[in-house]
């Protein structure tokens, strides 16, 4: 329940993102720029990002059988208010997906509500399988154009709203938190501030900003990307983002499993090595019948597993009640991750003509986060384990 949960928020969460290169061909909100599309799409990460922090510290409290409700309740409200009053206007898809974002801290419910069922050996395969519900992002990208082309613009949002009011009334019937789940009694300023000083929160922020913000930037502007650099339709685009989403989505439980088996920090380093070398490749873009296709899917199952491998260790390291509190601020940290990239890539193209620059900037940090890996994070997570 708590992945259906995470997954059905995130395709709200990304409805916005494949409709980004449409609305600048048909021209329906005006002449937009590849800046002005890349703000477009990237700000509901905004309020879905800062926004774990808060739900994150609050689902400590309350558990994941009251929040899960809320937030899916509560993204009704942009949903329809896109629908009914925002596909003309700009301004107004800007205010409405900036809303929007509250289905993202949907991820800082699902990860200490599901942490709290299962013993330490088990956490990181159980998250990585929660951590799956991201895919709800390619349920946007494989039907949001479709929808939109053959039932109206409103058709996508009008029953991402339905499922979500679903969704809303079984959690609220079927979910249950752990019986021996521990509740802080703390209160929620005091928390998130020794949250925050945790030595594994700021590390797991910088590590998680590149694995998962990866991935968010990807999802979200992979479509605009494809469209202007390799000439496809916006259909043809989401498709692929859709399987770049799919990737990732299968190696983030996959990236867990393998963290309980050998340990976070092998697949982490072998993960950021990957990211290393394939934006290399692309930065030259090849072709995408080739090499090209190869390096994005490559990247997608290395964050994918890079972001499985972050909440294992996480889990490992963390106080189950405070696991809330670290995945929110990891949470945000990874979404944040996401909403620039997009910004950088739009800025630099519109003055390049060339998206190798932001590629490149990519790889370079990856390399950093490689060698945090293996050097502080590594250190970390031996004393976490002996702690433990």
């Amino acid at each position: 329940m708590a992945t259906l949960g995470f997954a059905v928020n995130f395709w709200a969460w990304a409805l916005i993102s494949p409709l980004g290169p449409l609305f600048r061909a048909t021209g329906s909100l005006g002449t937009l720029t590849e800046s002005d599309v890349a703000l477009l799409v990237a700000v509901p990460v905004v309020v879905g990002s800062l926004g774990r922090i808060i739900v994150g510290g609050l689902t400590d409290r309350y558990g994941g059988r009251v929040m899960f409700p809320i937030v899916s309740g509560v993204t009704i409200i942009p949903t329809l208010f896109i629908a009914f009053f925002a596909l003309d206007s700009y301004a107004l898809l800007i205010l409405g997906g900036f809303l929007l974002g509250i289905a993202g801290t949907a991820f800082a419910v699902g990860v200490p509500f599901v942490n709290a069922w299962f013993p330490p050996e088990k956490r990181g395969l159980a998250v990585g399988i929660f951590g799956a519900g991201m895919g709800g992002t390619a349920i946007s990208a494989l039907t949001t154009v479709k929808l939109t082309g053959h039932l109206g613009a409103k058709a996508p949002f009008l029953i991402t709203a339905v499922v979500l009011a679903g969704y809303s009334l079984a959690a609220w019937l079927i979910l249950r938190d752990a019986p021996d789940r521990v509740v802080p009694t703390t209160s929620l300023a005091s928390r998130i501030s020794a949250n925050a000083r945790l030595p594994i929160t700021w590390q797991a922020c910088l590590l998680y900003a590149v694995a998962f913000g990866g991935y968010v930037a990807f999802s979200v502007y992979l479509p605009a990307y494809l469209k202007t650099a390799h000439h496809l339709t916006p259909d043809s685009a989401a498709n692929r983002m859709a399987g770049f989403v799919l990737i990732a989505v299968l190696l983030r439980p996959v990236g867990g499993w393998l963290a309980d088996k050998v340990g976070s920090i092998p697949v982490l380093a072998t993960g950021f090595g990957v990211v290393v070398v394939c934006a290399a490749i692309s930065a030259g873009t090849p072709p995408l019948h080739g090499i090209g296709t190869l390096a994005f899917l490559a990247m997608a199952a290395a964050l994918g597993s890079g972001s499985g491998a972050t909440f294992a260790l996480i889990a490992k390291v963390t106080e189950p009640s405070r696991v809330g509190g670290v995945t929110g601020l990891v949470g945000a940290a990874g979404g944040l991750g996401g909403f620039v990239p997009p910004l950088i890539m739009g800025y630099v193209y519109g003055r390049t003509d060339s998206y190798a620059i932001g590629l490149w900037m990519l790889s370079v940090t990856a390399a950093l986060a490689l060698l945090l890996t293996v050097t502080i994070v590594r250190r970390t997570a031996a004393q976490g384990q002996e702690a433990r």
